[in-house]
C-alpha cells in the first residue's frame, strides 16, 4: 500500500463511527439477571487502588509485543497489593495429559446467577494480575459478570510437570496451538470444580499475546455456544511482526534483576498488584543476601524468540473470519494494517481507540477499558433480545 493510499484509508476510516449500530431488537432490563432467590452479589472489598495506573508505556510498534512498561517519575507508594482486593479465589487445576501434568493457576470473581464470564488472557511475560484493575472495574460496571484471569504456562503460577512429578523449566512450550488448548482446558476444569451444569456466556478478552490466543479459541469454537465474542487488546498482525525485528534489543535495554520487589515496581510505573507477579526470587541469591540480582525475571522472553511469528502470524486474517463479535481496542489507529482497516470499512468488527493510553490499555485505563468491553457483552448478548412472534402465532392469540 502506498504512502497516498495509507492516508486516504485512515482518512476514510476516520469518517465511519467507531462502534455499529445496535440491532433494532428490544433490549430486556437488567433486572432479569437480578439473581435468582439465595443469589447475593458479593462486591469486592474496597481497598487502595493503583494510583500510577495510568503508565507512560510507551506508543511504538515494540510494545506491542513486549510487556514490560518504563518508569515514570514522581514518588509513589512502592508497597505490593494483594489479589484478595480485586479477586474473590484463586484456583490450581491440574490437567493430566499422557506427556504432562500442568497446573492451571487463575484468579476467579464468581458470576451471579445468569451472569456472564469474562475470560481474560494476559500478554507475553505478564500474568493474570495484569487484568486486576480491569477486573474490578468491570464488576462495578457489571455487578452480576464473573471474571477468570487465566496464566498461561512459564507465566504466573501455573507449573508445567512432567511424569515422574519434575517441574520443567524454561524453555517451555509456547506454540499457539498449545496455548490455546490450555485456556481451552482450564475454561472446562473450572465448570468442573464449580459444578457447573453448563458454560454461562462467555467474552474472551486477550491482551498483547493473548490476542492471537483468544482468537484462535473462537476461530476454532473449541468453547462452543458459549462464546458470545472475542476483544483483542493493542496488538495487530502488521505492526506486531514489524516489532518482532528489535524485540531483542528492547529486551536488552531493560534490567535483568532487581535488588528487591520495591525497586521492580519502581521501574514499572508504581504496578503495585500486577509487578510481584512478574518476578520471583533469584534461586543463585540467598533471600538474606540482598544484592541487585534478588528478584528476577519470572518469564525469560528472550527464550521465547522461536514462537514470537507462530503467535502472529495470520492474526488480521483469523480475528476477521472467526465466528462472534469482534472488538478491537488499541492505543493508537497506527496499528492498524491494511486487512483490518478494509474489515473495519466494512463494519466487520467494532474498533476503540485510546491515544492517551500504553500498550497496557486495561492497566493505563481501566474503567473505560471495562466500560467498552461490557458494552460490547450488552451488544452481543443473546438473552438480551427479544424476537417479535411470528405470524402463526399471533393468529392463534385472537379471540
Amino acid at each position: 500500500m502506498s504512502d497516498l493510499q495509507k492516508s486516504f484509508a485512515k482518512a476514510k476510516l476516520a469518517s465511519f463511527p467507531l462502534e455499529p449500530p445496535l440491532p433494532s431488537a428490544t433490549l430486556v432490563g437488567e433486572d432479569e439477571y437480578a439473581g435468582e432467590e439465595g443469589d447475593e452479589i458479593q462486591p469486592l472489598p474496597e481497598s487502595e487502588r493503583d494510583e500510577d495506573s495510568s503508565s507512560a508505556s510507551s506508543a511504538s510498534s515494540v510494545s506491542s509485543t513486549g510487556t514490560i512498561r518504563p518508569n515514570s517519575s514522581g514518588k509513589k507508594s512502592l508497597d505490593p497489593i494483594p489479589w484478595t482486593d480485586y479477586f474473590a479465589q484463586e484456583y490450581y487445576l491440574e490437567n493430566v495429559r499422557p506427556d504432562e501434568t500442568v497446573i492451571y493457576h487463575v484468579y476467579v470473581i464468581f458470576p451471579v446467577a445468569k451472569g456472564p464470564l469474562f475470560v481474560l488472557h494476559h500478554g507475553a511475560g505478564s500474568s493474570g494480575l495484569s487484568f486486576a484493575l480491569f477486573a474490578a472495574e468491570l464488576r462495578k460496571a457489571l455487578p452480576y459478570a464473573g471474571v477468570l484471569s487465566f496464566e498461561a504456562r512459564g507465566h504466573g503460577e501455573t507449573v508445567v510437570k512432567t511424569p515422574d512429578g519434575h517441574i520443567k523449566g524454561a524453555p517451555h512450550d509456547l506454540s499457539l496451538n498449545l496455548l490455546s488448548s490450555d485456556l481451552v482446558d482450564a475454561v472446562k476444569l473450572l465448570q468442573a470444580k464449580l459444578d457447573w451444569p453448563q458454560l454461562p456466556e462467555i467474552i474472551l478478552v486477550g491482551h498483547s499475546l493473548g490476542g492471537p490466543i483468544v482468537t484462535e479459541v473462537a476461530l476454532k469454537g473449541a468453547l462452543g455456544s458459549s462464546v458470545l465474542g472475542y476483544a483483542v487488546l493493542d496488538v495487530v498482525e502488521g505492526s506486531a511482526m514489524d516489532a518482532l525485528q528489535k524485540m531483542n534489543s528492547y529486551l536488552a535495554t531493560r534490567p535483568k534483576s532487581f535488588s528487591s520487589l520495591a525497586s521492580g515496581i519502581e521501574w514499572q510505573t508504581a504496578a503495585r498488584v500486577s509487578v510481584p507477579s512478574l518476578l520471583c526470587r533469584n534461586p543463585n541469591v540467598s533471600a538474606s543476601h540482598q544484592d541487585s540480582g534478588s528478584w528476577v525475571w519470572r518469564t525469560d522472553l528472550s527464550a521465547t524468540e522461536f514462537y514470537w511469528e507462530n503467535w502472529f502470524t495470520g492474526l488480521s486474517k483469523s480475528f476477521l473470519e472467526a465466528k462472534g463479535g469482534k472488538l478491537l481496542i488499541l492505543a493508537g489507529t497506527d496499528r492498524l494494517d491494511k486487512e483490518l482497516m478494509i474489515g473495519q470499512m466494512q463494519g466487520k468488527y467494532q474498533l476503540q481507540v485510546f491515544p492517551d493510553a500504553g500498550h497496557f490499555v486495561q492497566e493505563d485505563q481501566p474503567a473505560r477499558t471495562a466500560m467498552v468491553v461490557v458494552d460490547f457483552y450488552r451488544r452481543n448478548d443473546k438473552s438480551a433480545f427479544v424476537l417479535p412472534a411470528k405470524v402463526g402465532e399471533l393468529l392463534k392469540r385472537k379471540p
